[in-house]
């Protein structure tokens, strides 16, 4: 078997759950489980939050069956909504909480004969211009749908665009947006994810929807996740494959983009681009071996990448590399990488193994 595996502590993402649920006392919590619980495995860790996660979101209706499928009584989320009218049917049979976010979709579900009224979710535009209404549009559909057949609780929500950058003028500018339109009465508010859960209280209102949080991640560049009191849930492990030596001059790798400038002790690792680890990830990116950070050389392949193990004269081949866990924050990773860690663990791609661990 090739040596290559995800370990996921599924004791991780209950204490992270744990997190954010002491940040805001009293509070409800939808669990962000879209994307394959960010590439953790949507089946496990419904399973590991079964007892205790108040409600999951999900971005599309397939994530929705999934879940449902695991937990017949949660509240579930469905953050896009719906995209066609008859997905609206099966939302009602499924008990699904749906997110509402146009005018298309109001009407929609206003045409719709169901049986058991649905949660509705409106989608307040408070600045980031991706979904939802503007004030006016959201007053004016809140009248056609407070009291609707179709309807049972009636709710506010709104994304931010900037919680993650602590202090940036927009976050207050949609916070008080949202303040705004709360002589509207909805049956229930949200308004917090990751970043604003663990910095910005007056945004906590009555359910709070922690994603990236959850995995043990953060989504601040200027705060680490221990710093947060977060655990990471995944651990990328590979193995040094081969070891060779590089004169003065040799290159190593496609595009011969890395030259050795001294006599070099180049390590194969057994992971490559494939299986998530960024191609783009430039020379310099650390890796951990025997507990010490050795730097990527070379581009990264489909199925390998190359170390620089000069400084690391003892490593073998068959010793352990970790790619980030518990040694190396994948935050870190992310950002030698120019990306951030959301997109590092939703890319590891099916074809590496998933291990469930269970430890505190």
């Amino acid at each position: 078997m090739r040596p290559l595996v995800a370990t996921i502590n599924l004791s991780a993402i209950r204490h992270n759950y744990a997190v954010a649920k002491r940040c805001a006392p009293g509070r409800e919590a939808f669990a962000v489980v879209k994307a394959n619980a960010y590439g953790h495995g949507v089946r496990e860790v419904v399973t590991a939050l079964h007892d205790e996660a108040d409600g999951f979101a999900v971005a599309c209706l397939e994530e929705a069956c999934e879940v449902r499928a695991l937990h017949a009584n949660a509240r579930v989320l469905l953050l896009e909504g719906c995209f066609e009218a008859i997905e609206l049917q099966l939302a009602a049979q499924l008990r699904l909480d749906v997110v509402v976010q146009s005018q298309r979709q109001v009407d929609q579900l206003l045409a719709l004969e169901i049986e058991q009224p649905l949660n509705v979710w409106m989608k307040l535009d408070s600045g980031m211009h991706r979904l939802g209404f503007d004030d006016h549009l959201l007053r004016e559909n809140y009248a056609r749908l407070r009291g609707a057949k179709q309807v049972g609780e009636l709710n506010l929500m709104s994304h931010f665009a900037c919680a993650d950058e602590r202090g940036h003028t927009l976050t207050e500018d949609q916070l008080e947006r949202f303040l705004e339109v709360l002589d509207l009465d909805f049956d229930q508010r949200s308004l917090a994810n990751s970043a604003a859960i663990l910095t910005i209280p007056a945004a906590h209102m009555d359910w709070l929807r922690p994603g990236i949080m959850l995995y043990g991640a953060t989504p601040f560049a200027d705060l680490g996740a221990a710093e947060l009191g977060l655990k990471p849930a995944m651990q990328l492990d590979a193995e040094l494959i081969a070891i060779r030596t590089v004169e003065v001059g040799e290159t190593v790798g496609y595009g011969a983009g890395w030259e050795a400038l001294r006599v070099s002790r180049i390590g194969t690792v057994s992971c490559g681009y494939a299986d998530g680890y960024p191609r783009h990830a430039p020379a310099g990116t650390p890796l951990v071996i025997r507990a010490q950070r050795v730097p990527l050389v070379g581009r990264v392949s489909m199925d390998m990448l190359t170390v620089d193990l000069t400084d690391l004269p003892q490593a073998e081949v068959g010793d352990a590399v970790q790619l980030w866990g518990e040694q190396l924050p994948v935050d870190e990773v992310a950002s030698a990488a120019g990306t951030i860690g959301y997109e590092l663990l939703t890319k590891v791609t099916a074809r590496v193994p998933r291990r469930y661990v269970q430890e505190e």
